[in-house]
């Protein structure tokens, strides 16, 4: 395990694979540790530089004070790949990690060569739903909202597996702060305007019974970038690389392959 102190914040990061291979980063989900890449790794061209790290009030980094803002992950993903000299790298962000991939993008073309926004879109929700959101974290801790959230998450199918509770843990161990943190930065963004500036490889990636970005939102997202590609896999929700790892995998293998990363 390694941590980078960023004086703001210490982020805890993961580098796996060749590290001498091209770079290969992921970003996960609100209310999700690195660990949600776990069954996709393996899954993947062997020679290829890995690396993860957990946002800001996430798994083991640091809990600064909430709010955040999107500008301030964009940062913290941004100063870490400086950190790690990474150029170039093929981009994963899934939910807010497509978020901060648009962003990072927009800042600093020269650290993404494509990217994959998976279960995301250039706004996501309404002001008013993150408010009540953020405010039920605040006043009844994130257990209050851990049901919904996983109707969000999973298909019918899944929440039906005992694995389940290994998401139930994971969401309700991230701190309130944290949680509330990057709901915060998800509510004030809006890139459609910045996202349809961008010229570069980008596929989409949705989940057909996803409750917390759906497919026509991710379609919607991609079709700002010219030239984009977009994926659905049918039978997952929010979070296809747990429910649907193999065509998940298959699906960044072969937009690896299409732009030359492999």
């Amino acid at each position: 395990m390694n941590m980078l102190d960023l004086g703001d914040v210490k982020l805890h990061y993961r580098v796996d694979g060749d590290p001498d291979g091209a770079p290969v980063v992921f970003v996960n989900s609100l209310g999700t540790d690195m660990r949600l890449w776990d069954d996709i790794l393996p899954r993947l061209p062997q020679g290829l530089r890995f690396i993860r790290f957990d946002k800001r009030g996430h798994g083991l980094s640091s809990l600064p004070p909430a709010p955040y803002t999107m500008g301030a992950l964009v940062r913290d993903a941004e100063r870490l790949l400086d950190h790690l000299n990474v150029r170039d790298s093929f981009f994963v962000g899934l939910s807010i990690g497509g978020m901060i991939a648009q962003g990072l993008a927009v800042k600093r073309m020269d650290l993404i060569r494509a990217m994959v926004l998976s279960n995301t879109g250039a706004k996501i929700g309404t002001k008013d739903i993150w408010a009540e959101r953020i405010a039920q974290v605040n006043n009844h801790g994130i257990k209050s909202l851990a049901d919904a959230v996983m109707t969000r998450w999973f298909s019918e199918e899944f929440r039906a597996k005992p694995e389940l509770e290994l998401w139930y843990n994971m969401l309700e161990r991230t701190p309130d702060a944290g949680y509330a943190g990057c709901s915060a930065a998800i509510s004030g963004s809006d890139f459609y305007a910045t996202t349809a500036t961008l010229r570069l490889p980008t596929l989409g990636i949705a989940g057909s019974e996803d409750g917390s970005t759906p497919p026509d939102l991710v379609r919607e997202t991609v079709d700002l970038i010219p030239g984009s590609q977009f994926h659905l896999i049918r039978g997952a929700g929010h979070l296809p690389c747990v429910e649907k790892a193999d065509e998940y995998a298959r699906t960044l293998t072969k937009f690896m392959k299409d732009t030359g990363h492999v």
